[in-house]
Order: structure tokens, then sequence, then C-alpha cells
């Protein structure tokens, strides 16, 4: 054998005897192939927390790997969505986003991520109305009398909110530009001191979400007004949307769903939405979301996408017309 065609007999024997580099075998797993982590960006409990959970165990059941809820609440959503977007974009580390990390959040502060290019939507899973509600002292059955009195008594009246820059501060604001109304905002940390204040008549007025509301709606303890969203929600069917009642534009609800770190590969994200909307199909399932008083949402990525980037785009608005700007 010649000297030449000795050292391509070589070459090709070792080329043969090669290993797989580590990203090829990789490549070769498929999805999941170990633990997936949900942070919750929130303390334990609510809806944020139920989202997570319900969801978790979906995913296990239909992909065959445990899911950990892991909480990490500070600075409104703040600390749980930046550790998200500084995850790795492999599919193990997801996120429960709602209107406060991706909707209200980015219209009021200075982030240290970006609330769109930094996520991956995934999948929605569901919102509930924000609902107008007064206490029964307060003369006014219907959101055109409240309209009224609170002209007739300008500045006197004051409501709650779970916190500056939060949904139900952005849209009691969004009605004050609608109908020009003069009303004084205390803002609480948290719904439950908010809640807690217009039972006891300390405010007139609070814009929570309908979970927290229900329980004190059906005890005859708030009067609903109306309702956010495009339809009357089946839990309050006598109470108008604001839509009905002339109100364009108040269709902001108490939204959650799963987003990832960006540039999740689009098989994963796939995977993901594939299995979270056939758990929205399942009965049981949507009963376990109405316990929160939450409607199933089903979208595709993309339309989860637009979705987010349509609440973030309304209540800059709002901030930005009532001079909302938090710099905590």
């Amino acid at each position: 054998m010649s000297t030449q065609h000795y050292v391509r007999w070589i070459a090709a024997a070792l080329a043969a005897c090669v290993l797989p580099v580590p990203w090829q075998a990789t490549a070769q797993v498929a999805y999941p192939a170990k633990p997936i982590k949900i942070i919750a960006p929130v303390q334990p409990g609510g809806g944020v927390d139920l989202v997570a959970r319900s969801v978790g165990e979906r995913i296990t059941a239909a992909l065959g790997q445990p899911v950990v809820v892991e909480n990490q609440s500070g600075g409104g959503g703040i600390v749980g969505s930046q550790a998200t977007a500084r995850a790795a974009p492999d599919g193990y580390t997801l996120m429960v986003g709602y209107v406060g990390t991706h909707g209200t959040n980015p219209a009021v502060r200075k982030l240290p991520y970006d609330a769109v290019k930094d996520f991956t939507p995934i999948a929605m899973v569901g919102g509930t109305p924000n609902v107008l509600v007064v206490p029964p002292s307060l003369p006014v059955k219907s959101l055109a009398e409240f309209i009224a009195y609170a002209k007739a008594n300008p500045g006197k009246l004051s409501y709650g909110s779970s916190g500056n820059g939060t949904l139900t501060h952005l849209a009691m604001e969004q009605l004050k530009v609608a109908s020009d109304l003069d009303l004084q905002h205390v803002a609480y940390r948290g719904i439950g001191p908010a809640i807690t204040d217009i039972l006891g008549g300390q405010t007139q007025a609070l814009f929570p979400g309908l979970a927290a509301a229900l329980p004190h709606i059906k005890a005859g303890k708030m009067r609903p007004l109306a309702v956010t969203g495009t339809k009357r929600h089946p839990l309050l069917p006598d109470t108008p949307t604001f839509e009905e009642l002339g109100y364009k534009g108040f269709d902001g609800v108490q939204w959650y769903g799963i987003v990832g770190p960006a540039n999740l590969p689009p098989a994963i994200v796939a995977t993901l939405n594939t299995a979270i909307n056939a758990a929205l199909a399942d009965p049981a399932f949507r009963e376990r979301l109405s316990s929160e008083a939450l409607e199933p949402m089903p979208m595709t990525p993309a339309q989860f996408g637009q979705y987010m980037r349509d609440d973030i785009a309304k209540w800059s608005k709002v901030a930005k017309e009532r001079n909302i700007v938090l710099t905590d």
C-alpha cells in the first residue's frame, strides 16, 4: 500500500470511531427529559399560584415528567420575572405570566428586562373580569347612578386599590378618564386590606378581580355595578359589561398564562401549548379554574404574544394619560 493510500485509510478509520459530541446526543433526547420548574412570581395562594399548580399537574400527566412550582415573590412579580428572563431557554424553566407581569408593570415601571423581547409566550390559560363594586350604603344601584353621584360630590368619594400601578388602580383611572370623575385614590398593599376598608365604609368604590369580590357580592356586602370584558360573566349574569353600557375599551381582565425565557425552541413551545390547550378542553380542569372565577382562554403562542403586547399598550396609554410612573 502506498503511503498516500495508507494515510487515507487511517483517516477513514478514525472518522468511523468518532463519538457524537454532547450537543448531538442532547438534540436526540425527547423533551422533557427531566423535571420542569414553573415559577409563580407571587407568594403562595391566589390565582397565580392556582394556575401554576393546576397547569403543572396537567403537564406532568401529559408529558410524563414532574413539574415543581417555585414561588419567587417580590417587586410585584419583578423578582420572578427577572429570574425567568435569565434562565436557559431549554424548556425547563417556565413562569406564570399574568396581567401584572406582562400588562401593568411594563406600563408604569422601568423594568430590569423587556416584558416582550425577553420572554417566549407559550399558552394563555384564562382570565377573570374586574368588577366595579360599591358598598350597599352608597345610594347607587347602577353605573349611571354612581357616575352621577360622584359628579355631584366631586373629590368627596375615595376608591381603594391593591397598590399603585396595579390593575385595580389603572382600571379605575381608566373610568375616571372616560367619565371625567374626581375620585380620591387610596393605595393598599394588596387587595385584602382594600376589601376590608370598603366593607367597613372607609372607601366608596373598588375595582377588584371577580374572584376576590364574589364571596362579598354573594353575601350582599358589595354591590356590583359593571364588569370588564366583552361579555357578561356567568357568575354575575345580571351585571352588565361596561361595553354594553356604552364604555368602549373596558375589556381588560385579570389574565394568567405560561411563558418562558426568550428563544425557546418552537418544538418545545408547541409541545407545551398542545398539552395546556388539551387541559383547557377538559371539564374537570375547567371546573378547577372556576374556583377562581377563571374562564379558559385557549390561544396559540402567536395569539398569546399579541394579547400581551396589546395589554401593555392599553395600560401604557392609561398610565400616560394619568401621569402614573412608579420609581420603586
